[in-house]
């Protein structure tokens, strides 16, 4: 038994969540050779194949640590957002179950953005300047001190979509009235230029592990155009990246947040993810979320040589020290996102789906219908996934899977990662 293999600690895994995000997840801890049981609540059609389905309120810490505790799980990986910030990883540590995933408390890091800056600013990490806005008044106030690019943000969970960035100002201000009117708070920020950058980072709290970095494409529509959305593909790594990237966030961004935090007692242990941008004036944190990101998990997460669940273990149980260094295979990795006809706003649900059993065709929207057919259930139906030796050859193929997908009006970027493989992102 090799250093950071599961061994007979963690043979069991329970995934928390219902989304693409999930299914990478899956495929990933299901390769690992010390598994002996998986399972995934609620999962989706995707899952199905791979991991025992499981009925849970994932809104309920109590039943998401009863549904643990009832399958007799040795380590639950907590997908989604919500539950983390509502306090799933808690009860199920209070239940004696390994848990991969922070504290509610720990978690304010994507449930609070004022939080996360006073965290950052505490520890020292670069980020742009912001200014918390209480009212429609201060808000236009605030955005005409700023000035144009106007960008505007729900303060709490938004699943991605909670940020406007804009020229317009009639646009910004509809947008924060619109979630100040539903008992939200803003935040309005000074705008970053530069490319994006997702970065991954396993943590037990002290010892932090950076992943391969990825970048997602937000807008629904080529160009960068449209609304803004969870998410409609991401690639990695990043050829354009600057040499050393990886390591100048590790010791600027992601080392002293997880310091900060135990400074606090409020100890991250989990997946930090650090959204960063490289501006003119140098690397910026966006923001931080508190699990794996998605799409980005499903470009990552089948770069890695290294068995997840033996990881994840590590990390939850205060052993990342220990753990030896991760392995990476060589090549890229690209995934498209195929979306119901009306998402974001009104996505159509409902619709049957054919050629989603292929490989590389990761499940988010989906569900089994009475006669076992699978239909669309959601915004993002399917993450559509494709490695190969270098970006171009990974993108081409993922688009040759995509065309082997059958869902009435559906809707995909066609340019994900095309910029990147025709070398049209510079940094600085």
């Amino acid at each position: 038994m090799t250093a950071g293999s599961v061994a007979s600690r963690a043979v069991r895994v329970l995934v928390i969540g219902s989304g693409a995000r999930e299914h990478a997840l899956c495929v990933a801890l299901s390769s690992d050779p010390e598994l002996t049981a998986l399972a995934c609540a609620p999962g989706n059609a995707g899952t199905r194949a791979l991991a025992e389905p499981l009925a849970v309120d994932v809104a309920d810490p109590v039943d998401v640590a009863g549904v643990a505790t009832a399958w007799r799980a040795d380590l639950v990986v907590i997908g989604p957002e919500g539950p983390l910030v509502a306090g799933a990883a808690d009860a199920v540590r209070d239940a004696g179950i390994a848990c991969f995933g922070p504290s509610a408390q720990a978690a304010q890091l994507e449930g609070s953005k004022s939080f996360a800056k006073h965290v950052m600013d505490a520890a020292g990490v670069p980020t742009a300047r912001s200014w918390p806005v209480g009212g429609p008044a201060e808000l236009e106030t605030v955005l005409d001190e700023v000035g144009a690019p106007y960008v505007v943000k729900d303060d709490g969970l938004a699943a991605g979509k909670g940020v406007l960035v804009t020229d317009d100002r009639d646009a910004a201000v509809a947008h924060g009235r619109k979630v100040l009117d539903g008992g939200g708070a803003v935040l309005v920020e000074e705008y970053l230029d530069g490319p994006e950058v997702s970065l991954f980072a396993i943590t037990d709290g002290t010892t932090v592990l950076p992943l391969v970095p990825a970048q997602d494409h937000k807008r629904r529509d080529d160009g960068d155009v449209g609304p803004n959305t969870g998410g409609m593909g991401a690639y990695a790594p990043l050829p354009w990246a600057p040499p050393g990237l990886v390591d100048e966030v590790l010791a600027t961004v992601l080392q002293p947040t997880v310091d900060e935090m135990a400074r606090r007692g409020e100890t991250f242990s989990g997946l930090l993810y650090a959204g960063l941008a490289l501006t003119s004036g140098g690397l910026r944190v966006i923001e931080f979320n508190c699990r794996f990101g998605d799409p980005e998990t499903q470009v990552v997460l089948p770069l890695l040589e290294t068995p997840l669940a033996g990881l994840l273990h590590a990390a939850a149980t205060g052993t990342l020290a220990e753990h030896p260094p991760l392995r990476w295979r060589k090549g890229a990795a690209v995934t498209v996102v195929v979306a119901a006809h009306g998402y974001p706003e009104r996505p159509r649900t409902g619709d049957p789906i054919t050629g989603a059993d292929g490989e590389g065709v990761l499940h988010a929207g989906t569900a089994l219908a009475a006669d076992g057919t699978v239909v669309s259930a959601g915004g993002r139906v399917l993450a559509v996934t494709a490695v190969s030796e270098d970006l171009a050859a990974a993108r081409q193929a993922a688009y040759e899977r995509v065309a082997g997908v059958r869902l009435a009006d559906a809707h995909w970027r066609t340019d994900i990662a095309l910029a990147a493989v025709e070398g049209r992102i510079t940094v600085g």
